[in-house]
C-alpha cells in the first residue's frame, strides 16, 4: 500500500501538491503560445469597433399582450395562419374599425378585430353563472374595493365580463361571459332576456300600487312598464316578485322610490332559465351546453 502512494506522488495533477516541475492543464494554467505571450496587449484593441458593435443589435422585448394578426385570426377558428394572411392581404380583416393589409400587424388582445365585418375573439367562449353576495361592486374596474371580478378570477382564463348590473348590497344572480353573441341578447331594447327579483319592501305594498306596476305608469315623462309583477307566495306583502328585461335594476329604484317605498333588499333569482339551483352565495357554475344552447335561441 505504500508502494501504491510513493507512485501517486510522482503522478502530475492539477490540484495536487507538487507543481515546481510537473505540468497541469487545469483550466487558467494551459500552455501558453509562446509567441502571443511575447507581445503586449494592446487596451484599445479589446475594445469592439462601433463599426463591429453595430453588427450585433440588441433584441426589442416582445410585448406579451400583443399578438400577430393572422395568429388572432387562427386562434379564433375562421381558418389557419396562412389563409389569414391571404384575407389580411385582400382587406378582408379590420382592426378597431381600420382595414390592415399589413403582414405581421400586431395587435392586442383586446383589439376589436372584425374578418369579413364580423367580431372575432381568439379565446374560448366561457359562460359563467355568479350567486353574488352582499358587498361586491359589479364592475370590471380596478379600485372599485371588492368587486365580483374577485369572484369569478378562478373560473375561466378567457376574459369574461359581468352581463348587467346588481347594486353592491343586491344578491342573486349574475352572468359573465365572453360571447357577444349572447350579450346582445340582454342589451337587445327590443327583445332582451327577462331577469326575476325578489324585492323586499320597507312595508307592505298596497293593492292599487301593485296593479298600477302592473299596468304600467309614467315617471317623469317616461313609461314605467315590467313583464310581471305579484305578491310572494306565502310571505309578507311588503315581498314582491317583479320581472323584467333590463339589464340592470335602476329601474325596480325607479318604480318603488316614485310610489314611496323603500326597498330593503333585493336578490335576483331566476335570469331566463337559469336558477340558483345548487350555487350556494358567493359560488360560480359553468353553464351546461344544453343552457348555453338555449340562450342562443333566445
Amino acid at each position: 500500500m505504500s508502494k501504491q502512494g510513493g507512485n501517486d506522488k510522482g503522478k502530475a495533477s492539477g490540484r495536487g501538491s507538487n507543481t515546481s516541475k510537473s505540468k497541469s492543464f487545469t483550466r487558467g494554467k494551459a500552455p501558453l503560445n509562446k509567441k502571443a505571450s511575447t507581445k503586449p496587449v494592446s487596451k484599445t484593441a479589446a475594445k469592439p469597433t462601433p463599426k463591429a458593435a453595430s453588427k450585433a443589435p440588441s433584441k426589442k422585448a416582445s410585448n406579451p399582450s400583443e399578438i400577430r394578426l393572422n395568429k388572432y385570426i387562427a386562434n379564433s377558428g375562421v381558418c389557419s395562419r396562412r389563409e389569414a394572411d391571404m384575407h389580411i392581404s385582400t382587406g378582408l380583416v379590420s382592426v378597431n374599425g381600420k382595414v390592415v393589409i399589413e403582414m405581421g400587424y400586431k395587435v392586442q388582445l383586446d383589439d376589436e378585430v372584425r374578418y369579413d365585418g364580423a367580431r372575432i375573439n381568439p379565446e374560448p367562449k366561457a359562460y359563467v353563472l355568479l350567486n353574488k353576495p352582499k358587498g361586491f361592486a359589479t364592475t370590471v374596474s380596478e379600485n372599485k374595493g371588492r368587486t365580483v371580478m374577485d369572484l369569478v378570477a378562478n373560473a375561466t382564463a378567457s376574459r369574461v365580463k359581468p352581463i348587467g348590473r346588481l347594486g353592491r348590497n343586491s344578491t342573486g344572480l349574475l352572468l359573465f361571459t365572453n360571447d357577444d353573441v349572447v350579450m346582445s341578447r340582454f342589451t337587445n331594447s327590443n327583445k332582451g332576456v327577462e331577469r326575476l327579483f325578489q324585492v323586499e319592501l320597507d312595508k307592505p305594498l298596497k293593492l292599487e300600487d301593485l296593479k298600477k306596476i302592473r299596468e304600467g305608469f309614467k315617471v317623469e315623462g317616461k313609461l314605467v312598464s315590467v313583464e310581471e309583477v305579484d305578491y310572494v307566495d306565502n310571505k309578507n306583502k311588503n315581498e314582491i316578485g317583479i320581472k323584467i328585461k333590463n339589464t340592470g335594476n335602476t329601474i325596480l329604484h325607479t318604480i318603488f322610490d316614485s310610489l314611496k317605498y323603500e326597498i330593503v333588499r333585493i336578490d335576483c333569482v331566476q335570469i331566463a332559465h337559469l336558477t340558483k339551483k345548487d350555487i350556494p352565495r358567493g359560488h360560480w357554475k359553468h353553464l351546461t351546453i344544453q343552457e348555453i344552447n338555449t340562450l342562443k335561441m333566445m
